[in-house]
Formats: C-alpha cells, sequence, structure tokens
C-alpha cells in the first residue's frame, strides 16, 4: 500500500484571521446588545417619567376644582381670609413679598387644605393640597366690562371679590410635583 503524503503547513505558520474575525463579530454584537438594553431603560424611565407628571397634573386639577366648589359653595364673606392661612383661605401678601405658594412650608403645614383623590387618578405619593388667597374685590363701577346691570339688582353696587387659587399635586414619586393656579369671583 502505497501512502500519499499531503503537504500541510505547520502549524507555526497559521495566522489565526478565523478568530480573530469572530472576536471582531462577537464585540460588535455585545455592543449592539448593551446599547439595546441601555435605550430600553431609558425609554422606561421616560415613560414612567411621564406617568408620574400626569398623575401630579390630574391629581392637581382635581384640588383646584375641589377650592372652586369650596368657594361657590361656601364663602359668603372674605373675613375668614387671614394672613395665617387657617384652613389654606389666605389674604395675599403684601408687595414686594414672595408668593405663598413659593415656600416649601405653607405645603407641609396645616395652613392648606388636603383633598383626597378617588382611585380614577391613581396611585400618588402624596394628596394634592390648594391654597385660595383672598386678591381683591371690586366694585361694578371699576369694572370696565360691565354692561347693563347683569350683576344683580339693588341700588348699590355688586362686589366683586376675586381670589387665586393655587393647587399643588404630587405625582407618584416625590419629584413630580405640579402646581396650577386659577382666578375665580364670586358676587356678593
Amino acid at each position: 500500500m502505497v501512502m500519499q503524503l499531503i503537504n500541510l503547513k505547520p502549524r507555526s505558520s497559521q495566522q489565526g484571521v478565523a478568530l480573530f474575525i469572530a472576536l471582531v463579530f462577537l464585540l460588535v454584537l455585545t455592543i449592539a446588545g448593551v446599547s439595546a438594553v441601555q435605550t430600553t431603560s431609558l425609554e422606561e424611565r421616560m415613560a414612567r417619567n411621564t406617568h408620574d407628571s400626569l398623575l401630579a397634573f390630574q391629581a392637581a386639577e382635581s384640588a383646584l376644582r375641589e377650592a372652586e366648589d369650596f368657594l361657590a359653595d361656601n364663602v359668603n364673606t372674605t373675613a375668614i381670609f387671614v394672613d395665617t392661612g387657617t384652613d389654606g383661605l389666605w389674604t395675599v401678601p403684601d408687595y414686594g413679598n414672595p408668593p405663598r405658594w413659593e415656600s416649601a412650608a405653607v405645603w407641609g403645614s396645616s395652613s392648606t387644605t388636603s383633598v383626597t383623590v378617588d382611585n380614577n387618578v391613581g396611585y400618588v405619593n402624596e394628596q394634592p393640597r390648594y391654597i385660595i388667597e383672598h386678591v381683591a374685590d371690586v366694585t361694578s363701577p371699576q369694572n370696565p366690562n360691565e354692561q347693563g346691570s347683569s350683576y344683580g339688582g339693588g341700588g348699590s353696587a355688586p362686589i366683586i371679590s376675586i381670589f387665586r387659587i393655587t393647587a399643588r399635586g404630587v405625582g407618584g414619586s416625590a419629584n413630580a410635583q405640579v402646581l396650577l393656579q386659577s382666578t375665580f369671583g364670586i358676587i356678593f
């Protein structure tokens, strides 16, 4: 039997190109995988923050509507509005003083009114609160928009009391906070 010898290159002369290509390909796949995980994580955080902000907005909106209902149903005098903010009813600070809603101490105290939100809003980290400030009283002759006597009867000019309502809502985390304001007028 005759054996034919095959001339193979010795191992010392092989270059290892296949190993290099496989390692580069593995590196590219690893980078793509890490990038995909980071992108997904970022998108999840963005969605969570948006959800928290919407919860805070809905909670603040709920408190704002509750305060407007309180004004319409319960307030018949401005004497209950004081500088100490009893039950969230304040007078407007003097000119040059910072607004009350900018103080964190106001929101953490009994000088605000808390509103309980229902399950339609969702889980909130803290119940929404509001303050009502008596801004000014305006008589109808001072009101340039009056046309006729639609403000009511009587011989004297009716008084329109102007109130500023500030509501603060907190979302699913304490970092998501929303302040909403409205102006509300009552004719006395």
